[in-house]
C-alpha cells in the first residue's frame, strides 16, 4: 500500500534540487528520493519532476512512495537465464520473460540477482542491498539483454553511463499495423496515466522521452520494428507505440488486440532488448553485445512472416 504526502515547498528550499529538498523534508535518503522521482512519483504543482530539477518556494509538492520493507535476494535458479558474457567487472545476461531485475515490494517471483546468486556469482557494490549491481532494468514482461556490475568501480561507471545516455540500447518490437512514416522519432513526455498507479501515458508535464524507430519488416497484420532509446522511461516503448496507435502485439494494457495475441500464442508483449553497447568501465574500449529472439517471440514472428495469422 502506497503512502503519500502533499505540502508546500518552504521558501528556504527554493532552488534546491528535488532529491536534496525532498530528502530534507521527508527524512529519506537522496538515493531513495531519486528512485521515487525515477518512478514518476514526485510532482510540483501537478507536474512530474525529475530528481535534478529545482524546487520552487511556495509550490505544492506531492510525493507518493512505497513503504520500505526489508528485502532479501533469494537464490532461485532460473535455467532460462543465459550468460552472454562474464568477466570480473560485469556480467551480461539475457533475461527471460517473467523475471524481475531485483527484489521489490509485492514481487514474489524470480529475479536476475537471485538467479545469479544461485549460479554462484558474487556481486559486491554499494547501494541498496537488494539492488546490488543493478545499473538498469527491464520490465518483468520484457526479455533481453541486461548488464549487471560485479564490482564497485564498474557499478559507478556503468550507472553514470546510463544517466548520461551514452549506452546504446537496441530493442526489437512487433507492433500492430504499419508505422507511417516507416522510420522516425517519437518525442513525447511520459508520466503516470491519470487515475492509475501502474500504467503510463503520454501526458503534459511528463518526463522528456525520446524513441527512435525503423521498420525492418512489414506483414499483413503488423511490423517488426528496431528501436533505439534515447531516454529510458518506464514502459517507454510500449507507451510511445500505443500513442502512435500501433501497440506492441500481445500488450492489451496498452491497447493491443487480444484475439490477435491469442492467435499468435502470445501471453506477453512482443518486445525484446536485442542489443547493448557501452564503454568498458575498466579499459575504456567500446563493447557491444547482441541476443536472439526467445522461442515464443520467434514462433509468433514466423507465423506473421508466413501469413498464417
Amino acid at each position: 500500500m502506497t503512502e503519500s504526502k502533499m505540502l508546500p515547498v518552504p521558501d528556504g528550499l527554493d532552488g534546491s534540487r528535488v532529491d536534496a529538498g525532498v530528502s530534507k523534508l521527508l527524512g529519506f535518503s537522496r538515493s531513495r528520493v531519486a528512485q521515487i522521482a525515477e518512478d514518476g512519483n514526485i510532482r510540483l504543482n501537478g507536474l512530474v519532476v525529475g530528481k535534478s530539477e529545482r524546487l520552487v518556494g511556495g509550490a505544492m509538492l506531492e510525493v507518493e512512495w512505497e513503504p520500505e520493507r526489508p528485502l532479501a535476494i533469494e537464490p532461485i535458479a532460473v535455467p532460462e537465464l543465459e550468460i552472454v558474457h562474464d568477466e570480473p567487472a560485469f556480467v551480461v545476461v539475457m533475461k527471460p520473460v517473467g523475471v524481475a531485475a531485483h527484489p521489490s515490494v509485492g514481487w514474489t517471483g524470480p529475479t536476475v540477482l537471485g538467479a545469479l546468486a544461485a549460479a554462484g556469482f558474487r556481486i559486491s557494490t554499494s547501494g541498496q542491498p537488494e539492488r546490488q549491481g543493478i545499473v538498469h532494468r527491464l520490465d518483468v514482461g520484457t526479455s533481453g539483454l541486461m548488464v549487471v556490475a560485479k564490482m564497485e568501480r564498474s557499478y559507478s561507471v556503468l550507472k553514470q553511463a546510463f544517466r548520461d545516455r551514452t549506452v546504446k540500447k537496441v530493442y526489437h518490437a512487433v507492433v500492430q499495423g504499419l508505422l507511417d512514416p516507416l522510420e522516425g522519432t517519437i518525442d513525447a513526455p511520459i508520466g503516470r496515466a491519470p487515475g492509475s498507479s501502474w500504467k503510463f501515458a503520454v501526458v503534459n508535464g511528463g518526463k522528456h522521452s525520446v524513441t527512435h524507430y525503423e521498420t525492418l519488416e512489414a506483414f499483413r497484420r503488423g511490423s517488426l520494428v528496431e528501436i533505439h532509446l534515447e531516454t529510458g522511461r518506464t514502459h517507454q516503448i510500449r507507451v510511445h507505440m500505443s500513442a502512435q496507435h500501433h501497440p506492441c502485439m500481445g500488450d492489451p494494457l496498452y491497447g493491443s488486440d487480444p484475439k490477435l495475441a491469442a492467435a499468435l500464442g502470445l501471453d506477453r508483449q512482443w518486445l525484446h532488448a536485442m542489443g547493448l553497447g557501452f564503454t568498458h568501465p575498466n579499459t575504456g574500449a567500446w563493447v557491444e553485445f547482441s541476443s536472439h529472439y526467445p522461442p515464443d517471440l520467434q514462433r509468433a514472428l514466423d507465423m506473421l512472416r508466413t501469413g498464417s495469422v
